[in-house]
């Protein structure tokens, strides 16, 4: 893997990490354009480099999280559905989901179909203010559930999150930063979970290239969440939905 591929999916990453698009399915679809070839550490670099995103929620929103032991517990109680799935499924996710173009493409396909169908019949209908500490147990462990979701690429997690969390009636606001945070404990477990298992066997020059990655994705993504808020302040979430099949279907037919 050259320098400027790990450029262009540091930027991919940091650009897709936060909306409803799949971050990893754009990895992989990227991989797949970029003719990378699918080997362990291009594996384990799509999951590392989701971290650098990751700690651009660290950047924005660590203040208030500490602050606020409440939020802390809502987020760990979210946490664990997904957690419990992923250490269950890692084998099987490593092995036969990471680094499949098809299950993406399909996934990215029925999931816009989803998305679209789900803004017109939830047709932003007003809720009471909210933030993201205000979020009830059982609602916390039900948008865990709806995040284990994500361990399929190209599901995205954001999208499985916000989509769970207004299916139960929270404000578009309130989820949205809630799947921030939650990003936080559920992306750093599966780094240092992929790295415990894989980094011993990487190279000095490839775990240069796995911190290069990492730095771009966190610059990039600091702009996409500040997008994101802007965005879900004036428009649903339908064009996304309208992308995600759009971008599935464009690569079946010509991979097909």
């Amino acid at each position: 893997m050259s320098l400027l591929q790990v450029i262009i999916l540091g930027i991919v990453e940091g650009v897709t990490e936060f909306l409803p698009i799949s971050s990893t399915g754009h990895l992989i679809l990227s991989a797949r354009v970029m003719r990378l070839a699918q080997t362990e550490f291009l594996k384990s670099f799509d999951i590392a480099i989701q971290s650098g995103a990751i700690l651009a929620v660290v950047v924005l929103y660590g203040r208030a999280l500490i602050k606020d032991s409440q939020l802390i517990r809502r987020v760990l109680a979210a946490f664990v559905p997904t957690a419990a799935v992923g250490f269950v499924f890692y084998k099987l996710i490593k092995k036969f989901l990471l680094g499949n173009p098809l299950v993406v493409a399909w996934a990215l396909v029925l999931g816009g179909i989803v998305i679209v169908v789900f803004e017109k019949l939830y047709q932003r209908r007003p809720h009471p203010d909210a933030r993201p500490e205000g979020i009830s147990y059982r609602q916390a462990l039900l948008i865990g559930l709806f995040q284990s979701l994500a361990v399929v690429p190209g599901v995205s997690r954001s999208a499985a999150t916000i989509l769970g969390g207004l299916s139960l009636g929270l404000p578009r606001r309130t989820i949205v930063e809630f799947s921030f945070l939650l990003a936080v404990p559920t992306m750093l477990a599966a780094t240092a979970y992929d790295l415990m298992k894989t980094a011993p066997a990487f190279t000095s020059a490839e775990l240069g290239l796995l911190a290069a990655g990492f730095v771009i994705s966190f610059g990039v993504a600091l702009a996409s969440i500040k997008f994101l808020l802007y965005f879900i302040k004036r428009f649903s979430f339908e064009l996304f939905g309208y992308y995600r099949i759009a971008i599935g279907i464009l690569f079946l037919v010509f991979s097909g």
